[in-house]
């Protein structure tokens, strides 16, 4: 069995479906197809049940999908250990949001434990950059939040979140136990610095132009609120101060969390960092 043909029959099973498995490797389907076919005919037993809506796995399938991100992990873990070998190897993370997430302490737990003797160098990124500095090259891979300009770059959700409002404690609305968009139209909403990708803040903006103060970071945001009664979004998994309270959007799409790297890039590093991201948002 090639790696290759191992990474592909891993994107189908876990996508479900061979059209988006297909989309997530940045090829056609057909070749997908041919080559899980092979795949199947190499072990001789199929791996999928296939029906209009997808693919499930088969018994035979459940049991190669964890021997096979097994292999695959392996496989990462020799390629940076040779590269370690070969020189100093680092990886430089950038990170939007909330350093407390569990999401965030689980998958560092993880990769330090595979890459001990790797240099992680971290960059914290402001609200003006979803991409963390990825396409600046400041980074080589970023944890963030969708959605904002995709071009040339790839994205794997990690998680999705419920999104609210953030109010002043004292704010009438504050007590509410739901919200709608437009009872907000009337209000003051943060602002991004000019230049910010324009898809990013016309999610946090509710899909339409707002007036307000502009913030950086997400203290600044916060502090728009307490000072200023200013509103703004946020994930409802975000902690809050008491004299603070978020009070959820029945109409607004869901935050998802995202891992995105630059496409094309083959770094084992990161293609390491993207799969033990995966299993640790799984939990």
């Amino acid at each position: 069995m090639e790696l290759r043909t191992l990474r592909y029959f891993v994107a189908v099973a876990e996508e479900r479906h061979f059209g988006r498995a297909a989309a997530r490797l940045h090829m056609s389907q057909p070749p997908l197809s041919r080559a899980i076919k092979q795949l199947e005919a190499d072990v001789g037993a199929l791996l999928f049940a296939r029906s209009s809506t997808g693919v499930t796995l088969t018994a035979v399938g459940t049991v190669l999908l964890d021997e096979a991100r097994a292999l695959l992990d392996h496989a990462d873990h020799v390629r940076a250990r040779v590269s370690a070998a070969a020189g100093a190897a680092t990886i430089t993370v950038g990170i939007l949001g909330d350093g407390a997430d569990p999401g965030v302490s689980r998958l560092a737990a993880a990769f330090r434990r595979s890459h001990p003797g790797i240099d992680i160098r971290i960059r914290d990124a402001d609200l003006s950059d979803p991409t963390c500095g990825l396409r600046a090259g400041l980074v080589d891979v970023a944890l963030t939040r969708a959605p904002f300009d995709e071009t040339a770059l790839t994205a794997r959700a990690l998680r999705t979140d419920p999104v609210g409002v953030v109010l002043r404690a004292d704010d009438p609305l504050a007590h509410r136990d739901q919200l709608r968009l437009a009872e907000l139209n009337d209000r003051r909403w943060f602002q991004f610095p000019q230049g910010t990708d324009p898809i990013w803040q016309s999610y946090w903006n509710g899909g339409r132009p707002r007036e307000g103060p502009m913030v950086r970071a997400v203290q600044e945001c916060l502090h728009a609120v307490l000072w200023n009664g200013t509103v703004g979004l946020a994930p409802l998994r975000h902690d809050l101060p008491a004299d603070l309270a978020v009070v959820p959007l029945i109409d607004m799409p869901p935050s998802r969390v995202v891992v995105v790297w630059n496409e094309g890039d083959t770094n084992p590093l990161i293609r390491s960092f993207i799969k033990i991201a995966t299993a640790a948002y799984r939990h």
